[in-house]
């Protein structure tokens, strides 16, 4: 939302110091980014001319520039396969050797997952409950588990299911069928309001559940 007007720019800078791939990715909305979401989420007017812009430039720049373009899911009808989908394609090794279907795992409650010290990466990918809890599509609730689309979006993104709804099980609410769908609507809304400040992350802006104890002697 912030730099949006100077997407152009970036792009031609990357071409004058000789990039051959550029990213251009919207903030994902997960922790501080999630806290943040009305002050960082761009209009549709806005991602509609930044769509425009990369498209642009793409068709600009064939040969000499790959362009990767990720944009919010707020604005979607249909979720993403996030990863892929959990635990079919990818796996991600923490600084603490815990290994993670996904980057922000950990964010779900009620799941272990494993560090390379307690076990062979073959064995957690096949066996472990963190890999296993939303692989495939039997752990899905309605309306994922009867859509067509089941083995194509893998009901979309758990983390973001957990940090809009409080529940990592229900369906991804950038689904247009999820019944947690209003949820972007009211999004979409903080993206035209007057732009708030950011809240930055030290101790006295953290949620309090996510605090560490303060100690005390005497």
């Amino acid at each position: 939302r912030h730099n949006l007007e100077r997407l152009e720019n970036i792009i031609d800078l990357a071409v004058a110091l000789g990039a051959e791939r550029l990213e251009i990715a919207h903030v994902q909305y997960y922790g501080w980014g999630l806290a943040n979401r009305a002050a960082l989420l761009p209009s549709r007017e806005q991602l509609d001319k930044a769509t425009a812009t990369v498209e642009a430039a793409r068709a600009r720049f064939t040969g000499r520039l790959v362009i990767d373009y990720v944009v919010p899911d707020y604005y979607a009808r249909r979720p993403k396969a996030c990863m892929g989908g959990w635990g079919r394609r990818f796996l991600n090794v923490s600084p603490s050797g815990k290994v993670l279907p996904c980057h922000a795992a950990e964010t779900l409650p009620g799941l272990r997952f494993p560090t390379v010290a307690e076990a062979s990466l073959s064995e957690i990918w096949y066996h472990s409950e963190g890999f296993d809890r939303f692989r495939g599509t039997e752990w899905m609730p309605e309306p994922c588990r009867s859509c067509e689309r089941r083995e194509i979006d893998w009901g979309g993104c758990r983390c973001q299911a957990f940090a809009l709804t409080g529940d990592g099980a229900r369906t991804d609410p950038a689904c247009a069928l999820s019944p947690d769908h209003f949820l972007l609507a009211a999004a979409q809304a903080e993206a035209t309001a007057e732009l708030p400040e950011f809240i930055y992350r030290q101790h006295s802006n953290a949620p309090l559940t996510a605090r560490p104890p303060v100690l005390q002697s005497g």
